[in-house]
This record gives structure tokens, sequence and C-alpha cells, in this order.
């Protein structure tokens, strides 16, 4: 059926800010909706809260609203904009209910719109599970045995019916938010209070747990006209039991027989079309090991994480083929690049996603995995055979693994990873490696895990490869047939006794590189050029190297704390704007989530690991006029050290001038030299060193590790003993590692992105943070323009920036943090002479887009010649505000307290012509909950109790119930608040955490003293509490002061008539 012509306007409503569970995958599928709606001529109207991601850049669609993702704000834009219809299902779960909510609610009814795609009938059929599970008895599909709990009591009595274990599943949350396994009655009482609290509908499914099971998911397609294909199958190495999104996973399938994969097929594609889904879904299946019996777990009736992963494993592009399908169109008329889309695609290699943790920078969360994803990103790689995939995984996932090893293994005894390997944890896999080094017998290691024994054997022979390389160094055949199994030149060097670059070199004098192969959707079946590439050592070279000028833009790698989608962004204006310059753009990442490694994004894309041998390999084949490396985060600033140093032509901000600004001694030469002050500090090598620069400059300090990304291991410690803590227990620290020692001063925190030429500066704008030195910037509200200094700082600011920037050696972006004390001295924290993390919501809120004029610069276009002949534009007019998403509530363990170690996961945007009314938006499409009504917990350190006195005495004002712990509740009373005092938790009571479950507890505050190491003292406990039941809470009392602002704005006092 050709497209419709009776619709004109279509709205797009994006997932929001990211957090665990939903993260860039759906910027990429939005962003591809987008642009096929356009392709087919319809206005496109997009709705997302995000302001890092491309997805709502102004170029994407017609219209961009960064508006809170809720009812109230998505109501006002359909009766504003009067939409002919909306596409649900491309904004992942976020943007899915909103669909729904906005139909039950008759608003699309009211405005004349109507959904597109997938009806709302069949959406409810597939996300309600008592619908669902109607709908597989029907048609003879098995499912596990379950019941809907709505009650503590009903929740108990369906696990003693079904039978232990069980797996609980909350209704309606992201990413098996509150979900898990329970063993015993005890586990599954504790679990069904979070999963109760935390589903949207107080709806728990409890069943039956099926864990050791395979876990297979396939990734489907249908039409309207009822043409359906399966577009790839995937499964993970992990048995079931861990969330998919945690578990590494295969495509193709490698262990089903053929039986299996065909049961399983039909099973899915039976499915949609009962469902009658139109667009892309997604299936997850059980299946038993041992017989051919299978469960259908859950289906998703829409674009979904597993949607961006198959798309990129087989060249499939399901996001812009759901579109099409959405506006009427069927598969055989929408054209892929070689074939129509109702071809299945065809995998003649095999993909590997390993999902990326943030326990590196969260020691204290728990790392073990269950349904609850954790992740915060994913790495995918392809090669030839498992071992070569799975090994070039490993390396793409930066944690300092250049293998299948990992030295904390070393000290483990047998027993004792035999029983680390029994649950899923995030480095499970380098256990199992180590103790089959070992020797140990793969039947225990199958028992134990429950992996199947094809990977087992994979890992094997990735070990036994170990051991021929040992017993012949140097061997250029070995060497080959390491490179074969996808062993790094770094891991060869080590066995070898040697380093990475004498591989390198030993492999050059061999010619041993490897060849490109090419990823067209149909195993070369069909005469085509697909632009997208791996690396195999094989013969025949697929990738055709043009006499082009051509440049080599470094992606970001995968998202995870610090380093997220924002770069993402970066990275792909910079492709677009060396494409518009006339030269080849080529990008390298490793990201399967991101729009960077769309194959139409750029001229080139390579899916490689960002290591310095695999670039190196493609600067081997393509040899390029330059290589940029300012864009990709701190992954590709890691990288640009070591491959200027084998010759390759760094644009842009130099190596010199990156060590100008990133190490510490230089970077102090550079301060000096143009008189600008920063707070007194030193590099040490050593513990004693540590503790005499302390005592030197003064307590409190703040110390870090130097060349850190998002605040790593970054902590303000008072007094000797928590230096002494800090040093032996949270760091490494040698001549190679230094820690920095640095005076702690309290003052107003402000930000600058800005481009350097070498000549001149442009600063688009100054952003001021709400909250005061000692939380990270990333973790703090972000205004522009600045709301509290005065002309003579901003003048300060920028002319630091101008001489920091030509002083250092700048070409292109850079971002400074300052600090501004009492006295309107301005300090210098840090330069990072790369692009940020504020550069996307930059762009978007002075209108100039940052990554696209550096990359000009970058090449060789001065900002005069672009136009740019002032320093700083006049300051825009509204105001706009950044607000932190955070993921609390999926890392048990982890202390909610914000620090100078980056904890967000996300940021959404809000804007406006008031300030408050700014923030007040951005608070909301953060997800924080703002109310004007209810009761304010408050719990404060004594040297805070006067700054918050006033503030608790606003919220009485409004209305507000006030309780407190007994310190702070004598300390109000006293000053005449009525306050409820509760008694403290470490006294044995319960008071606090019951009132806060109890569910009439509006906003947490809660500071500690610096000088508290808090480990699992009281403040720390009612701050789990506040997370896992989902209730504000404040640890800053300058997030409280800007609430206070937004909330007096937004209500109603209350007073006697002859006040």
């Amino acid at each position: 059926m050709p497209k419709r012509t009776d619709i004109s306007k279509i709205l797009v409503i994006g997932s929001g800010p990211i957090v665990i569970g939903q993260a860039a995958e759906f910027d990429y599928a939005g962003t591809q909706a987008c642009l096929a709606l356009r392709e087919e001529g319809y206005e496109v109207v997009l709705c997302n809260s995000n302001p890092a991601t491309i997805m709502t850049d102004t170029s994407v669609a017609d219209k961009v609203y960064m508006e809170p993702l809720n009812l109230e704000y998505l109501a006002k834009i359909i009766r504003y904009e009067r939409p002919d219809a909306i596409v649900p299902g491309i904004g992942g779960q976020t943007g899915l209910n909103l669909a729904m909510q906005l139909e039950s609610k008759g608003i699309l009814r009211e405005c004349g719109a109507e959904l597109l795609g997938t009806s709302s009938r069949s959406i409810e059929r597939a996300e309600d599970r008592e619908l669902f599970k109607e709908l597989c008895q029907e048609l003879g599909e098995p499912v596990l045995p379950s019941v809907i709990a709505e009650s503590m009591e009903e929740g108990l009595a369906a696990a003693e019916k079904i039978g232990y274990p069980v797996v609980l599943r909350p209704a309606f949350t992201l990413g098996g938010t509150g979900g898990g396994f329970a063993d015993n009655e005890e586990e599954c009482a504790e679990l069904l209070r979070g999963a109760l609290e935390l589903s949207p509908v107080h709806q728990v499914l409890v069943e039956k747990s099926i864990k050791g099971y395979k876990e297979i998911e396939y990734e489907v397609i249908r039409d309207a006209n009822d043409t359906a294909i399966t577009v790839c199958n995937m499964e993970n190495i992990d048995p079931v039991g861990i969330h998919t999104g945690d578990s590494i996973v295969v495509c193709p399938s490698q262990t089903l027989t053929n039986k299996e994969y065909h049961m399983l097929r039909d099973s899915a594609l039976k499915i949609i079309r009962a469902l009658k889904i139109e667009g892309g879904c997604n299936v997850q299946f059980a299946l038993d090991p041992h017989s051919f019996r299978y469960y259908v777990i859950e289906v998703n009736p829409r674009v979904s994480r597993s949607s961006a992963l198959a798309s990129k494993a087989s060249g499939y592009p399901i996001a812009r083929v759901s579109a099409k399908i959405a506006v009427g169109m069927d598969l055989h008329e929408i054209q892929l690049a070689n074939t129509p889309a109702c071809f299945e695609p065809t995998l003649d290699y095999v993909v590997t996603k390993m999902p990326r943790f943030p326990f590196d920078k969260f020691s204290s969360a728990n790392n073990k995995l269950s349904t609850q994803m954790k992740a915060t990103g994913e790495v995918m790689s392809i090669g030839r055979t498992i071992e070569e995939s799975l090994l070039k995984a490993v390396r793409s996932l930066e944690i300092g693994a250049d293998h299948i090893y990992m030295r904390k293994f070393d000290s483990f005894s047998e027993d004792e990873l035999l029983s680390y390997i029994a649950d899923g944890t995030d480095d499970r896999i380098y256990a199992i490696a180590e103790l089959m080094r070992r020797g140990t017998d793969l039947g225990m290691i199958c028992d134990a895990t429950k992996i199947d024994m094809l990977f087992l054997e994979k890992i094997h022979n990735i070990v036994n490869e170990e051991f021929r390389l040992r017993d012949r160094a140097f061997s250029a055949d070995e060497l080959k047939t390491a490179k074969k199994m996808g062993f790094s030149d770094e891991y060869i060097g080590k066995l070898w006794g040697t380093t990475g670059e004498e591989i390198f070199a030993l492999r050059e004098e061999h010619d041993i590189f490897p060849v490109y192969k090419m990823i067209d959707t149909c195993a070369s079946e069909f005469e085509s050029y697909i632009p997208y590439f791996y690396s195999t050592y094989e013969e025949e070279n697929e990738s055709a190297v043009s006499d082009r000028e051509k440049n080599i833009v470094l992606g970001s790698g995968p998202i995870r704390i610090g380093q997220g989608v924002e770069f993402d962004y970066s990275t792909v204006h910079a492709v677009k704007t060396i494409k518009a310059s006339g030269r080849e753009a080529i990008i390298i990442n490793n990201n399967p989530e991101t729009v960077s490694t769309d194959y139409t994004c750029s001229d080139k894309l390579y899916f490689e690991p960002l290591c310095e041998e695999d670039v190196m390999n493609i600067i081997h084949l393509e040899k390029p006029m330059g290589v940029i490396a300012s864009l990709g985060g701190q992954t590709a600033i890691n990288l640009s050290g070591g491959l200027h140093r084998r010759g390759v032509n760094i644009i842009g901000t130099d190596c010199d001038a990156i060590d100008r600004a990133e190490n510490r001694d230089l970077f102090e030469k550079v301060l000096h030299g143009l008189a600008i002050p920063q707070p007194r500090g030193r590099a040490v090598t050593d513990i004693e060193e540590g503790i005499r620069a302390a005592a030197e400059i003064g307590y409190p300090v703040l110390v870090r590790p130097s060349f850190v990304l998002g605040g790593r291991a970054m902590q303000i410690v008072a007094d000797e003993t928590q230096l002494r803590k800090y040093l032996r227990s949270a760091v490494e620290i040698d001549k190679d590692k230094p820690v920095l020692v640095d005076k702690y001063i309290a003052g107003k925190e402000l930000e600058v992105d800005a481009i350097c030429d070498g000549k001149d500066v442009f600063v688009p704008g100054i952003m001021e943070l709400v909250e005061r030195t000692g939380i990270h910037s990333g973790d703090s509200i972000s205004v522009y323009p600045t709301f509290s200094i005065s002309q003579k700082t901003k003048d300060t600011i920028l002319d630091y920036t101008k001489r920091l920037g030509l002083g250092i050696g700048i070409v292109g972006l850079y971002n400074i943090q300052f600090i501004v004390d009492k006295s309107e001295n301005v300090y210098i924290i840090e330069v990072n002479p790369r692009s940020s993390r504020t550069v996307p919501f930059l762009s978007k809120a002075t209108g100039y887009s940052l990554a696209d004029i550096a990359t000009l610069v970058i090449l060789g276009h001065s900002l005069k010649e672009q136009g740019f002949d002032k320093i700083y534009p006049e300051e825009k007019k509204r105001w706009y505000v950044k607000a932190p998403a955070f993921s609390f509530s999926k890392l048990r363990g982890l202390d909610a307290y914000l620090s100078p170690e980056m904890k967000s996961t996300g940021e959404a945007i809000g804007y406006d012509a008031k300030l408050t009314r700014a923030l007040y938006k951005a608070l909301k499409a953060s997800g924080m909950s703002v109310m004007n009504y209810g009761t304010v917990l408050v719990t404060v350190t004594d040297s805070d109790k006067e700054e918050a006195l006033p503030m608790v005495r606003r919220f009485y004002n409004m209305g507000f119930n006030i309780q407190a712990t007994e310190g702070t509740a004598r300390f109000l009373k006293a000053n005449g608040i009525r306050t409820h005092a509760l008694k403290k938790i470490s006294e044995g009571s319960t008071e606090i955490p019951d009132a806060i479950r109890q569910g009439y507890v509006t906003y947490v505050i809660n500071t500690r003293d610096m000088n508290s190491s808090d480990v699992l003292s009281d403040g720390h406990e009612i701050r789990r509490c506040a997370v896992e039941n989902n209730v504000t809470m404040f640890t800053s009392l300058d997030t409280v002061a800007v609430l206070l602002d937004v909330l007096e704005e937004t209500t109603l006092g209350i007073s006697t008539i002859d006040a």
C-alpha cells in the first residue's frame, strides 16, 4: 500500500533523559524515524527533553519542543500544533506509555489525532501481562505460570502456589526496575515491598523462575499487509536470570539446532501476526537446553534496546523501516541500500555485544547481576569467529583489559573462583578464563554457570592459544594465528615480554594486517557497496580506498557515567561538517546505540575497538590527512599521544597542548606564566608525600587521580585520617599515577565551553551552576545565562578563557571550570582540551553549533572567516536550565550523596522567559517529583543548621508538615517551627524508614558533615530508603533553595483573615 496522503503533520515522542535501561538507542531510533518521515514529505514535530542528543537538533525535525515528557505538556503541544497523527513506538517505554495515556485520556480524540503503527489495543495486549498470557494460550504458545499481585499478601500467596524459586516483575517499569529472583518467603517479601511501590499501577507479576534456561531473542518486523520477517535472532551467553541488557549477547544465535531456530522463529512470527504489530518488535524466549521446551518471556511492541543492536548487527535500519510502515507503506515498497525491506538479512559473521557497567566508578555498588538492568552502555564487535568477535568486544570496553584476563583473579584460589562464577557478575567471564588457565574441568564450569558448552569451548580455545603463544615466542606463523583469533598486540606483547608497538612493528615486517569486510544485509548475494566495515585476518579486502582528501574522526566508545551521548553529538556534527567541506569523513566507533555508528552518517564507518592498534590498522589502509581526537571525549584524547608517537597527524589541539592542559606541572607553569590564580595544590606520588602536602596546603583538601573522567574517585577530605584511608583504598598511587591534592575553596562554580583558533577565542555562553563547589558539575543544575555574578566577574572569566586558550595552544573546542569566592576572586579548577559534556546543551541554548564551528577551525577556517569577530555574543533573553537525571534505584548499595564524583546518567533541559519556570520545567523533565504539599523530612549536620533554618521555615509557611531527626528537630522547635521529631535508625527505631515507606514524605533533605565517612550511618540508610521508595531527596542546600523558589512561584499560601 502506498504511503498515506490524508495526513501531513506527525508528532514523534522521544524518550527523555538517559537513565539505566533507556539510553542512547532511542536517540538513534528517533533520529532515524524523524529523518525517514521527512524523507517521505511529512512535517515532523518532535517532543523530547534530552539536550544531549542529535535527535533534539533543529535539523532533525521541522519543529523541536524540548519540554518535559508528561501528559500535561504533551497535551499542550498537541492542542497547539494539531498534528494529524502520533508515532508512539520510537521513544522507548516513556514514549509508548505517554502515547497510551494521551489516547486513554481522550486528548487524541479531542484534537483529531490518531496513533500510527501498532494499535493501542495491540500495545495493551503485549504490555499487559494477563492479556498477553491469554493471547499466548489462545495461540497455543507456552507461557510461564504466573499471578498478578496487588498487595504483599497476594504476592506471597502467589509465590507459595507457583512454588519457589519465583521471579518478580513490576508492571510498567523501565529496564526491569524493582524486579528480581526470590528463593524463599523472606526474599520474596523484601522484593515485593519495593516492586509494588515502583510500579505506577502497583501491580507485580509473580512468575515461575526458569533460571538456567537459554535466553533467545528474535527481532521481527511486520507491515499492515501481514508480511513479516525476522531481521535477526540473538542469543545471550548468560542464561535466563540476567537482564538481556546486562548479558553478553551474540548474533546470530550460535547453539540452536535448525529445528530450535525455526521453532522459535515460527513462534515469534505467529505472535506478532496475532498481535497485529506494525513495525519493529522484539520477542524474548527461554529455551530449555535439555529439551525442545520453551516459554515466551515477553514481547516489546516497539523499537527497543535490542532493535538498535539488531540494526547495527545486520545493517537493516529497523527504526527507519518502522516509521515508514507506520505511514502505511509495505515492506516490499521500502527500499534499503540494495534490496527491498522484505528481504531477510543474512549474516556471514559473528557479532558480540558486551555491556559497560559503572562498577569501576562505584565500587560500593553491588555488582551481582539479575533481572534489573545495571549497565549504562554497551559495545559491539564483529568478527568471523566467536573468539575473534569476543576478544574485540573485550578490548572495546575500556575497563583496562586488553584480553579476557583480569589481574584481580590471580590471587583467587580455584575454589574461590568456582564459587565466584556461580553468580552472574560484570566480570564473571574473566574468572571463567582464569579457571581454564588452571586446568579446571569445563563440565564443572558449565554446572556452576549454566553457560552453554559451546561458548565455554570457544573461551578454552583462546586460553589454549595463550599457551601456544608462550611456547612459540616471536613466531610469525603463531602471531598470524593469534591475530586471526582476535588477540591484541598489547596482550601478545605481554606474553612475549615486549610492547604492543613492538608487535605492531613485527606485523609490519611480515605484512600481517587485517582486511576489511563489508556489512551489507545480504552476505554479498547482491552487487552493492555499503560503507560499513569490520576487520578480520583474511585475504580479500572489501573497503575501497579513495584518493580523496580524508579525515578520520575518533568516536567516544561505550556510554558510561561521565562520558555519555553528548560526545557522540559532537562526533556526528564533525562528520557532517567534514562532508560538507568536500572531504571524505571516516568514523571509527564501537557503540551500537548511537547515531555516529549509523553508516549513512559518514562516508565510511569502521565498527572497531578504539584501541591504538585497531586505529593504526585503519590509518595504515586509509592514509588520512589528519585524525580528529578532540571530539570523542577522554577516549579519543587518551589515544592521541600514542597515535602521535607512531607518526599520525593529529589535527586540531595537538598532543603538546593536551599535555599542557592535563599534566599538572605543565598546567601550573602555564597558569603561572599567565598570572592566573588556581587553588593551591600538588601532585603527589606516595602516601606520606600526600599527607605532607595536605598539611602545608591546609584542610579541607580535594583529592583526585590525574587524567580522570567524570570526577572518578574524587573526594573532599577533612583530616589526615580520612586522607590516609583515601590514598590507601580509593586509588592506585605511584610515580606513573600521581594523585592531585588541592585546597578546597567554597564558592560558586561556573563553566564555559569555548573555541580557539590559535589567534582568537569565541565563548558562546557562560553557565552558572546552582550548587556550590564540591558537587561534580555533571551532577549540578546548570543555568545559562548566569544569574548571580557581576559583569566584572564575567569579564575576568572571558579574559582568563582567552589567555588560557592561546597560552595552552588549543585549536578547536575546550572547556574550563571556574570557582568564584565571596570576594569575587576567580580561580581555575581545570581545563579540558576537548569537547565536553555541556557542548550540546550550550549549542541548543545559545543557537551556536559549537561542534560545527570547532570542526571548521580544525580544518583551517579561522573564527573571523566564519564571521565571529567578538569573544562573547549578546546573551539570550530566555533562561535555559540543565538538570541531572540519576539512576540510583538501579544500583543497589550506591550512596546517593552528591559529591565531586559524578553519579548522574543523563540530563534534561527546561527553558522559559522566567528563571523559576525554566527551573521547574528542568526539574520535572529530569524525572523529579515536584510537589507543593506533603511532608518534608529534614536531617542536617550542625554546620548546616543555620543555613537550613530559613529554608525549612519557607516550607512550613507554604503548608508543609515538617519532620526531623531529634537533633535537627530540637533546633527547629527552638526557632519557632512546629516539628515532629523522629528517633534515629542507629538507636533501633524504624520511625524514619516507616515514614518514607508510607508514602507521605514528599522531600528528604539530608546533609552530612565533611568529616564523616558516613558509610552505613543513619544518613546513608535514610538516603537508601528514599531512593528505594522513589522519594525526592536533596543532599545540597543550594538545590533546596532553588526548589523553594520554584514552589513559591506555583503555590498559593494560607493565612488568617487578620494576618
